[in-house]
């Protein structure tokens, strides 16, 4: 039966469906504004003393039952603003009214009450969904036995396929979350630098950073004190690792402000005078042994080898360079690690990490390296103890021993010809 114009004019019609496409464009705006918002950046309003954030991310917490009141809500509105639409296009267009009907909602649908809507939401994801809150928890309350009905249902759904929601953020997640505010310029490259060092700290170990044994400043603990008064104003250390017999039996560690007193070097002998040494396994892990650091008011633990000697040891100082870079004091000697002296060459100290190597000649090992410094691969890929002058070819990489120190590799010079792409360009 065709509406009576005089009973129910067109303008009610245009009206109606005006409301409706407003609700529409509402609940598709806050549907976009609460899974894109920022619930850090909400918490950090909350801690400021706003009330309309604090009830926003409440709402967000349990974003079950508000997308099942958003979709209701939209549903309601879309199929309102259908049907008065198919009423109105019927009275005046019968034969055609469905279709010019379908057509016309159609596209005022997409365009006024999706795609717009959501763009703006898009933008300012925060802003909107305070904004929407107030009425989003009307429409919560109204429709409270809906929302229980489609609760129940999901968990029924959930048990019978066994869903389980995994909220945590992986390491590499934040990693990603940490790449992507530096890039927005939410925090700067040394910021930046610092959060990745600290989320990476807990997995860095002993063996990672580390002093190896052959770099090790150590005196027998029958050393004359002038002998040790002069290793202490050579090396600038403050502390000195003391062994007995050997450099693989440490028994004790001299610091500089006990050795020396206000009348000169100490009488005390230095069994005395030496603290004992704490001792770690090479996978330790640095957060570890930064804590028995702590424990035991110590600045040095010795690194034990698999059969129980001294591999190497880790400093307080050296621990605290994985979180904010490289220390130096004005005893430090600069060293360039990578020496350019023609185009396509360079000289590198063979103590830079191995990975870092890689990173910054562009190329990739095709097997994994047993070794994690520059010097321990090339001693992998000679398979004999190295000499000047000895040289391989890998990748596009010439490497030839140039200094050398005893058994290890002291430095190589390195010939790196651009990419065949690069030189293309």
């Amino acid at each position: 039966m065709d509406p009576d114009p005089a009973a129910f004019p067109l303008w009610n019609y245009i009206l109606f469906m005006a409301l409706c496409l407003i609700g529409s464009a509402y609940f598709s705006a806050t549907e976009t504004a609460f899974s894109s918002l920022n619930k850090t950046r909400l918490k950090a309003m909350v801690e400021n003393g706003n009330q309309r954030a604090e009830r926003t991310l409440k709402l967000a917490e349990k974003y079950d039952r508000l997308i099942s009141t958003i979709l209701i809500g939209n549903n309601i509105v879309n199929i309102l603003i259908s049907s008065l639409g198919t009423v109105l296009f019927l009275h005046y267009a019968p034969k055609n009214g469905a279709t010019i009907s379908t057509v016309v909602v159609t596209v005022l649908v997409l365009i006024f009450g999706e795609i717009t809507p959501k763009s703006i939401a898009k933008d300012v994801p925060e802003k909107f969904a305070m904004f929407s809150t107030p009425l989003l928890q009307l429409f919560i309350w109204l429709l409270m036995p809906l929302n229980f009905i489609f609760g129940g249902w999901k968990k029924l759904i959930t048990k019978l396929f066994k869903l389980e929601e995994d909220t945590k953020m992986s390491q590499e997640e934040l990693l990603m979350l940490v790449e992507e505010v530096q890039q927005e310029g939410g925090i700067d490259e040394d910021e930046g630098d610092l959060l990745k060092n600290a989320i990476e700290f807990s997995e860095r170990k002993a063996e990672d950073i580390l002093t190896h044994r052959t770099d090790l400043v150590a005196l027998s603990i029958d050393t004359d004190k002038k002998e040790i008064s002069k290793q202490f104003y050579e090396s600038q250390f403050s502390r000195l690792l003391v062994y007995e017999e050997n450099i693989d039996n440490i028994v004790g560690v001299i610091h500089q402000k006990d050795f020396y007193t206000e009348n000169g070097i100490t009488e005390k002998s230095i069994r005395d005078i030496m603290t004992p040494p704490i001792f770690i396994q090479q996978s330790e892990r640095i957060n570890d042994i930064l804590q028995e650091l702590q424990k035991n008011k110590s600045h040095i633990a010795v690194v034990l080898d698999e059969y129980g000697g001294t591999f190497g040891i880790v400093t307080m100082e050296d621990i605290l360079e994985e979180l904010v870079g490289e220390i130096w004091d004005e005893h430090d000697e600069v060293v360039e690690e990578y020496r350019q002296q023609g185009e396509d060459t360079w000289i590198v100290d063979c103590m830079v990490n191995l990975e870092d190597f890689c990173e910054y000649f562009d190329f990739e090992l095709a097997e994994e390296a047993e070794s994690l410094s520059l010097g321990g691969w090339v001693m992998e890929r000679l398979e004999k103890v190295p000499e000047v002058g000895d040289s391989f070819q890998y990748d596009r990489l010439t490497i030839t021993v140039t200094e050398t120190d005893f058994h290890r590799v002291d430095y190589v010079q390195v010939i790196c010809p651009p990419k065949v792409e690069e030189e293309n360009e």
